[in-house]
């Protein structure tokens, strides 16, 4: 069971999320907050594997909550999954950086919501190409001007540079062991050295360090 906890400032947002999550029988929806604040308070009280997470609210936002959440050591810290619109792409990125594994634009599908849901419990981050990609065309000229990660790329091997390229544009090991006729287990590897080596955390972060060390431009089209 997935345990998720929603933060929204508007309650209609929350109350739509509230009535599709109700539908899956492996996902729970254990809290609820209208800011960042509140979220904190919610998570000492409660368990949580996920929390869907605004970018921008009153008293604290999105980025920040994520921060203070995942800075909480141990495994049974939650992952975050931050929701954003076009408009506030920029929050969403920074989130990225404070520790959140992924974004989702609030107008996506049931369907997108419940497979992003799955895949941050399991560990992986959303680089769905039908978000990330548009998001991250829009946001590249806005990056801030900290460095992701303290790794030397040079470090990587040229299977490595070509896997980081490919998770850069948003596809899944599965898609990148066939285009590269690799089994997917050997992607899995050489995606986990890629993330030991340049000292990243997970696949998005993998995506902020490609567009910043120029991998990958905003001008990449499928």
């Amino acid at each position: 069971m997935i345990r998720v906890v929603l933060v929204d400032d508007q309650e209609l947002v929350r109350a739509g999320f509230r009535l599709v999550l109700r539908t899956q029988p492996d996902m729970e929806l254990v809290g609820e907050a209208a800011d960042g604040v509140a979220a904190l308070e919610v998570l000492a009280a409660v368990e949580a594997d996920v929390v869907l997470m605004d970018a921008r609210m009153p008293r604290m936002g999105g980025v920040e909550a994520t921060r203070r959440i995942r800075a909480e050591p141990g495994p049974a810290t939650p992952k975050v999954l931050i929701l954003t619109t076009f408009d506030l792409d920029e929050y969403a990125f920074a989130a990225i950086r404070a520790g959140a594994s992924g974004f989702l634009l609030k107008d996506a599908p049931p369907e997108d919501l419940f497979g992003a849901l799955r895949a941050v419990h399991a560990g992986d981050a959303v680089i769905a190409p039908s978000t990330t990609r548009r998001l991250l065309d829009r946001v590249a000229v806005h990056l801030p001007g900290d460095d992701v990660g303290g790794g030397d790329a040079d470090a990587l091997t040229a299977r490595e540079r070509e896997v980081l390229i490919h998770v850069a544009r948003g596809l899944s090991n599965a898609e990148i062991a066939a285009l590269l006729r690799l089994a997917e287990a050997t992607v899995k590897t050489h995606v986990n050295r890629i993330l030991s080596k340049l000292g990243l955390r997970d696949r998005a972060q993998v995506v902020v360090y490609a567009y910043e060390n120029g991998f990958v431009t905003s001008s990449y089209r499928p």
